[in-house]
């Protein structure tokens, strides 16, 4: 049955927002049935805003946050890169605005959901849209209207198997040649079409076997399960899929070895889908080999290729139902040298995860004059490996926990810190910045376990948390300060300074920010120098000491300057012609505006630019000069609407419309 999703039904009085569940255990067909009335629906023009789809992966180790959702449906709408806000409250709202502006009805996809957290923050705030979500949990949370699947009849499951048998040889004539064997085939399977399609598939590929043979396989398999069963708490992957177990264990058994290898590594990979490279790293064989072995394992259904990205930029991914991670994860744990070969998969898997991670982030930190790093060609390239491989790249950190892992997993989160701050992921910051702090933790290593806490706590900052953030930089700052680090010491009480003067302890933030100096300037590191003059100059500024801030901001935009960091030197002019206003110094801080509105709009900092045009309307503002003044905040809005920043747009046209009064 295909859900009805016309829009005429808009006008129902007990929901504002038209909203469907899907419901049913599984491997019972829940995506697919929603992808095809999805594709059915855009074809007869019910919604002509498109469809957004996002998979919570609700039944993973590693479920999908609402947080993570937001940012992807926002990269949907065409919001990425550093057009994205700053913070998960201000990425909902831009979310929100967007959908609310959009005039073509739009349909979206809340795919795999376990838990209405996971959703609930993501249903349109207007009427004018509809929502399905699929789960193997009825959504208690709101009024649906539920779509409850169920297994297929009997019927159902012969028909399903016979067209797929007749997709690929009209002439196969085994299901007419042996009715009753294949309706019980259908009736092992469960009738349940994730089972039905791999059972279809292992008939396809034995072409001149009967069914009856097939069948006497599986039962076998289905004794060997239910041994197996014995004693089992049914609540992981692994016994969940019990219903699918005498199809997988048929299936896995008949398997070439290099394929049921492949399949037994691939369910070990972490994220919900899989790279080619990062296959060819976790198998340890050549990408021609990976990517045979992949295509047949495809032919059987045990894996799905997922094409991701448009045009030229798009790539191929591989992925393994929840079910078939389950049953495989099951057969590496349940055998001890399958478990060592799984290890030893795992650990290449996380070597070339560090060296891509590392490349990339030598990439994102380069400045210009210096020796240009070996690959990524630019910052795009850089980025979009990173976007790519996130979810897999965060759930490798988690590996850590485990001693075998835990160093290289430390040296992973530390090459991430860079990049999730960059994209503004600050969930994912959090959970790599704790992850990779048990895990120092584990390895009985105190330096790491510094880096890790000072990583913490620049992760909790900017996502607002300040006190937990003082704790976890001054935790770093002590333990740096007993080993003698004293360019970690620098790193930690420059980040606690930033956290200070978030918390309006600017003469503590002062402080701070001069002990950092004074250690980046003798270690060397003018980079870091820089950027705590800067901050320094914040601080000053907030303490009143105003022409000190002047200083401070001119020798920091000074510093940038001569190591050719473009983009420190534009938030240093900015500071610096705030800092000129406050004392009167009009036409240098025009100049200062100018320099920082160039460098910003060079890297597509429209947040930045933003500021920066609010600051010139406001000061144009205070002299009188209305005319200018209402031009700059008309600019000021609309780098707010390009950086995604609703709030800040409407305050600066709010100003400008005030001006005409």
């Amino acid at each position: 049955m295909i859900p009805h999703l016309s829009p005429d039904q808009d006008d129902t009085p007990t929901l504002p927002l038209l909203i469907f569940a899907v419901t049913g255990m599984g491997g019972v067909g829940k995506t697919a049935l929603t992808l095809e009335a999805a594709y059915r629906a855009r074809a007869r023009g019910w919604f002509p805003g498109g469809t957004l789809f996002v998979d919570l992966r609700g039944y993973d180790e590693a479920p999908a946050t609402a947080d993570q959702a937001v940012v992807a449906l926002l990269d949907a709408l065409g919001v990425r890169n550093e057009d994205l806000p700053p913070t998960a409250e201000r990425q909902y709202d831009a979310y929100q605005a967007l959908l609310a502006e959009r005039r073509d009805r739009t349909l979206l996809i809340l795919d795999n959901a376990s838990d209405p957290a996971q959703y609930l923050p993501l249903l349109p705030s207007t009427d004018h849209h509809c929502v399905l979500i699929t789960s193997r949990d009825r959504p208690d949370a709101l009024p649906v209207r539920l779509i409850d699947l169920d297994v297929l009849t009997p019927e159902d499951s012969v028909v399903l198997v016979t067209r797929t048998l007749h997709d690929t040889d009209e002439r196969d004539e085994r299901p007419t040649r042996e009715p009753e064997a294949l309706h019980e085939l259908a009736n092992l399977c469960g009738h349940l079409p994730l089972a039905l399609h791999i059972a279809a598939g292992m008939l396809r590929r034995r072409r001149h076997r009967s069914i009856a043979s097939l069948l006497a396989v599986m039962q076998m398999a289905g004794d060997a399960a239910t041994v197996l069963d014995h004693g089992s708490s049914g609540n992981d992957l692994y016994g969940r899929s019990l219903v699918l177990r005498p199809v997988l264990e048929t299936s896995y058994r008949r398997l070439p070895p290099d394929q049921a290898r492949l399949l037994r590594l691939l369910c070990l990979a972490p994220g919900a889908d899989t790279s080619t490279e990062a296959i060819v790293a976790l198998a340890g064989l050549s990408a021609e080999s990976v990517v045979s072995l992949l295509e047949s394992l495809t032919a059987r259904y045990l894996v799905t290729p997922v094409r991701v990205g448009n045009g030229t930029t798009s790539s191929l991914r591989w992925r393994v139902h929840d079910l078939v991670r389950g049953f495989g994860t099951g057969v590496v744990v349940g055998d001890a040298e399958l478990l060592k070969e799984g290890d030893a998969a795992r650990e290449r898997v996380l070597n070339f995860y560090f060296q891509q991670a590392h490349a990339a982030n030598e990439r994102l930190r380069w400045l210009s004059g210096g020796a240009e790093p070996e690959f990524f060609g630019d910052r795009g390239q850089a980025l979009a490996w990173l976007d790519g491989e996130r979810t897999g790249l965060v759930a490798a950190v988690g590996w850590g926990r485990e001693k075998r892992f835990a160093g290289a997993a430390v040296g992973l989160a530390t090459r991430l810190m860079e990049y999730l701050n960059w994209r503004r992921h600050f969930d994912d910051g959090i959970a790599v910045a704790e992850a990779a702090r048990e895990a120092a933790q584990v390895a009985g290593n105190r330096l790491d376990e510094a880096v890790t806490w000072n990583n913490l706590g620049a992760a909790l900052q900017v996502a607002g948390r300040v006190d937990e953030s003082m704790d976890a930089h001054s935790r770093a700052r002590d333990m740096y300060q007993a080993a003698g680090d004293h360019h970690g010491s620098a790193m930690a009480w420059g980040n606690l300074g930033s956290a200070l003067l978030k918390a309006g302890r600017a003469g503590e933030a002062i402080e701070a920010h001069c002990r950092a100096r004074d250690l980046f300037q003798a270690s060397g590191d003018r980079r870091s120098e820089a950027m705590e003059w800067n901050n320094l100059g914040n601080a000053l500024d907030a303490a009143g000491r105003v022409e000190d801030s002047i200083g401070a901001h001119t020798w920091a935009r000074h510093l940038h300057q001569a190591i050719g960091d473009r983009h420190g030197e534009g938030k240093a002019w900015h500071n610096l012609g705030s800092a000129l206003a406050k004392v009167g110094r009009m036409e240098g801080a025009f100049e200062a505006y100018g320099k920082s509105l160039e460098i910003h709009v060079e890297f597509g900092d429209w947040y930045g630019a933003g500021q920066t045009l609010g600051n010139m309307a406001r000061d144009h503002q205070a002299a009188f000069r209305h005319s200018e003044a209402r031009a700059l905040w008309l600019q000021a809005a609309d780098a707010m609407t390009r950086a995604n920043a609703p709030a800040e747009a409407a305050r600066a046209r709010h100003r400008a419309a005030a001006l005409n009064t």
